[in-house]
């Protein structure tokens, strides 16, 4: 009997700032479109952001894939994460099948560009939780699937009819 093939490598960018309908939205986006890509569980990579990357990672665990996180920056956790999503942070990160750092001590857009770069380079396809706005820093959700596409990663955009964020700037 063949060994299973290994599981399809799936990245995530997007918005943080996700209204709760709108996660709920995603989570569903979501689920069809793995779906799409894959008739097995995938193997997620994330920097594990608030809002699409941790819906992403929860809709990976719910349909029984695994993820990889790449964490931009030493204080990441401290930085970068809101007091309030920290334990689902901490929680997540412990599931992890693997952390990768991208070697910057602080959090900065050249830390975020890093690891949106060494997110794209690990992965078969990106999945963008992207309302279509510009982003304003080289870090943004635009740039990382101009990035994505530059260098052939397929790049799914979903922003379901209804979905909302809550400011602007991401």
């Amino acid at each position: 009997m063949p060994a299973d093939p290994a599981p399809v490598r799936v990245g995530i960018t997007g918005h943080i700032n996700l209204t709760r309908d709108t996660e709920v939205l995603v989570a569903e986006a979501l689920r069809v479109e793995l779906r799409r890509i894959s008739d097995r569980p995938v193997h997620g990579v994330t920097c594990l952001a608030a809002g699409a990357d941790q819906v992403f990672v929860r809709t990976i665990l719910d349909m029984g894939g695994t993820y990889e996180v790449v964490l931009p920056a030493r204080d990441y956790r401290t930085a970068a994460i809101g007091q309030e999503n920290r334990p689902a942070f901490d929680e997540l990160l412990a599931r992890a099948a693997a952390v990768v750092h991208t070697g910057f001590d602080r959090s900065s857009t050249a830390a975020y560009v890093a690891a949106n770069r060494e997110l794209v380079r690990r992965v078969q396809r990106l999945v963008a939780v992207w309302d279509g706005e510009p982003g304003c820093h080289a870090a943004s959700t635009d740039r990382t699937v101009d990035w994505a596409r530059r260098h052939g990663v397929p790049t799914t955009v979903l922003w379901p009819a209804g979905a909302r964020r809550t400011v602007l700037g991401d």
